[in-house]
């Protein structure tokens, strides 16, 4: 049994759109964190036609961590790029991913009006899960992190590799080292033709006012405000 597949999430925490909702983001957090954090940062710049969805994840026991249990999407075995990794456990967030990502379609919101992203572990594992979606999200931001399981690509990845990618990460960075970013960056743009890798000087692992900002501008250019005949048309092809 994989050290994620039986245990459940919490509620996610959910910041409802205040007009029609065309467009939703599902933002995952990092290890040891839970969604309010990021929700509450995400609050002030929200847009009325978005629904933000935060989970937190399950509680486990965490190899890093000394086996001590916190939330997180998936075992972390070591800090290194060519360390063991927790493939089962990575496969099983995933599967839950996509499961808010259908429970989104269900409710009349198209594959390509919704965008993942995530910090650190978070971030890894959306990248990761867009990679493993066949249908074409609207985008992927992915903060201070990693592609798991980066030596199985590009050959598992099923979709969104043309995907609008906005990578960040600070230069000063002693968690996820900057290191790990840069080499991300250069391994995927082999096979994602769309991606941006933007560099904060003096960050560390956290975030700053110039990547929000970044990454409202990023919304703001991937979901942006559609009209009643757009909105029609967009959900009538989706059914198809």
């Amino acid at each position: 049994m994989g050290t994620n597949s039986s245990r459940t999430m919490p509620p996610p925490v959910i910041l409802s759109n205040t007009a029609k909702q065309t467009a939703t983001i599902i933002f995952l957090h990092g290890l040891g964190d839970t969604g309010h954090g990021w929700s509450s940062i995400f609050s002030p710049f929200r847009a009325s036609h978005i629904k933000y969805v935060f989970p937190t994840a399950p509680t486990i026991p965490v190899t890093i961590n000394a086996g001590f249990s916190m939330p997180a999407w998936f075992d972390l075995k070591s800090i290194s790029l060519q360390g063991p990794e927790d493939e089962e456990g990575i496969k099983s967030a995933t599967e839950k991913i996509h499961q808010m990502i259908e429970y989104e379609e269900s409710k009349g919101i198209p594959s390509n009006r919704i965008i993942i992203g995530g910090f650190s572990q978070g971030g890894a594992l959306a990248l990761y899960s867009a990679l493993r979606y066949k249908k074409t999200l609207a985008g992927i931001i992915a903060f201070s992190c990693w592609l798991p399981l980066h030596t199985n690509f590009p050959q598992d990845a099923l979709g969104n590799m043309n995907t609008p990618m906005i990578q960040c990460h600070g230069d000063s960075d002693p968690i996820v080292p900057f290191e790990f970013g840069q080499l991300t960056s250069e391994y995927i743009k082999k096979f994602m033709s769309n991606t941006k890798f933007k560099i904060y000087p003096s960050m560390m692992h956290t975030f700053c006012e110039e990547e929000l900002k970044d990454t409202i501008n990023f919304i703001n250019q991937y979901l942006p405000p559609v009209n009643e005949s757009e909105d029609s048309e967009s959900c009538q092809s989706t059914k198809k």
